[in-house]
Order: structure tokens, then sequence, then C-alpha cells
């Protein structure tokens, strides 16, 4: 006779319950939760994220942004998503915040600005010896005075708001450098055209010519591009200083170079060499011939 197979044991509502809470309701340090605020306490809010028990929302964790009345920001029964920060304690609890989740999408946006070289809007919040910190979306960074159009009084900054683009990152420590000089260089590249004419002045002298600095950007006048003579020592030509103008004949935005010209301006084969304060004092009456010379 064959023997009868045990009857399974039933499945009681408890045990269902049971079974639910337990797979339910695993939340995990790093989860992004959809939740909504409903009560809020005299340091933050709880918010309802589907478990047993509320998450809880410190006021410090609401925001990127320093905030002192939490209702202002979160309305309540408004539907938003969450950053687990803490574990479940015995009673189920979570700790979720806003901040942190903020400070992601900020990362990401700072990353892809580096990356397309776009610029932002940052306000200057302090000066310290090395140059300002500021306020990029919300973060802390930091644009040494070398990369500050104005280079002299930090102080006067404060409080400002500047253009400014990212040349620095390093999400582990924290650290964002950005740009106030390279973003208006931009911008001011952006409003130029080549067979314009500029005024700028000869900021320094290298064997393959001379960097000229006009209106936040800086050009290269190559020693090719300084006669139809051949210049042997450009310091007997320009000094340090010495203002000039010239005719932008290159422009390349990618790489950030303005490449210029004298020679263009000449009426004879030499005559920046011989007579080069005539040519600048003649240069606008020049430049509408020359522009077409560039342009055909």
């Amino acid at each position: 006779m064959a023997q009868k197979t045990p009857a399974s044991p039933s499945f009681s509502m408890d045990d269902f319950e049971k079974a639910l809470n337990q797979h339910e309701y695993a939340f995990a340090k790093g989860q992004v939760v959809t939740g909504k605020a409903f009560s809020y306490e005299s340091d933050g809010a709880l918010i309802d994220i589907g478990g047993k028990s509320p998450a809880f929302l410190s006021t410090d964790e609401a925001s990127v942004y320093r905030i002192n009345d939490i209702s202002s920001f979160l309305p309540l029964q408004e539907a938003r998503e969450f950053l687990i920060i803490g574990d479940q304690n015995a009673e189920g609890q979570v700790t979720v915040s806003i901040r942190q989740l903020e400070e992601r999408l900020i990362w990401d946006d700072l990353k892809d600005m580096q990356k397309t070289d776009r610029s932002l809007q940052v306000k200057v919040l302090d000066v310290n010896k090395g140059g300002v910190t500021v306020n990029a979306l919300g973060l802390r960074g930091f644009i040494p005075r070398s990369q500050l159009n104005e280079r002299e009084n930090l102080e006067s900054l404060v409080g400002t708001s500047l253009t400014a683009c990212v040349i620095d990152l390093d999400q582990k420590k924290n650290k964002i450098v950005l740009s106030n000089r390279q973003a208006s260089r931009a911008v001011n590249m952006s409003k130029l055209e080549v067979g314009q004419l500029v005024e700028g002045t000869v900021t320094s002298l290298k064997v393959f010519g001379a960097f000229v600095e006009f209106e936040g950007c800086t050009g290269l006048l190559h020693v090719s591009q300084v006669s139809k003579k051949t210049v042997g020592d450009l310091n007997k030509v320009f000094q340090v200083g010495q203002l000039i103008k010239a005719l932008v004949v290159n422009i390349d935005e990618g790489k950030g170079r303005i490449s210029l010209s004298t020679k263009i301006l000449e009426q004879y084969d030499g005559e920046v060499l011989d007579n080069l304060d005539k040519l600048i004092e003649e240069a606008d009456a020049r430049k509408d011939r020359a522009r077409k010379s560039l342009l055909g």
C-alpha cells in the first residue's frame, strides 16, 4: 500500500504579511526612491517612501543651498526622488537626502560642461591668498588669481557673479577649479571675425612670434605674418607693452587660437620694419583693402 505524502503546511495571512514585510521594505543605502513629505518636524520632515516606517529628511539634507524653513522648499504630498543615505534602523526607518542626490546631478553637469567647454555663472563667496571661492551650481568651487580677469582687488568681487568655465574636476577630492579668464576669452572669441582689425598690447616676444592681448583675448602675430620682408629679430620691431594694430587672419575656437597679421596691412614689402608707426596710424584706412585681399 502506497504511503500518503504529508500535506504541506498551510500558508496563513500572518505568514504572507511577514514575507511581504521582509521583501518589500528592504531599503538600502545608496538607493534612489520616490516619496512624499507628509509631516514637518522641528529639524526636518517625515517622508512616505512606501515602507512600514516613514523615512526622515533632515533640514541640512534638503538642498545644496542653505535653507532655514524646510516647508518653503518641500511641499507636503509632492512626489519627488530621494537618496537613501542611512540603512534601516530597528524600526525600519531610513534617512534620506535630496542634497546628496542633487550633488550627483551637479557633478554630472560640471563634467559635461568641462567636456563641451560650456560656461556657467558663479557667485563669489570669499577671498583667499590664491584666489576666490565661488558657488558653482550649489557646490563650492575655486578660481585661482591667475584665472581671474580682475587680479588685483579681489575683495571687490565678493558677492558678484562671474562667468566661468571648468578647467579641473576631482569628485573624490571634492575639487572644482574654474577659470573666469578662459570663459571671457571664449565669449570674446565668439564675437571676432576673420578680417577684423584689432588693437592690442604686445605681452611677450618669442622667436616664433609676438603675443598680443586685446579685448580679453590673446592672439599670436607669427613672425611670418609680421612683414612681407623676412624678419630676423622681433625685438628690433616690437617692445613688450607696445600698442599695435593687426588684422585677424584665422580663428580656431576649438583650440582657442587667434592668428594675427600686420604684413597684410603693408603698402610695400618691409613697411613694418621701416615705418611701423605710420602703418599703425593708417591701419583703419587700410583695413578694407586688406580684408578684401584676405577673403578674396
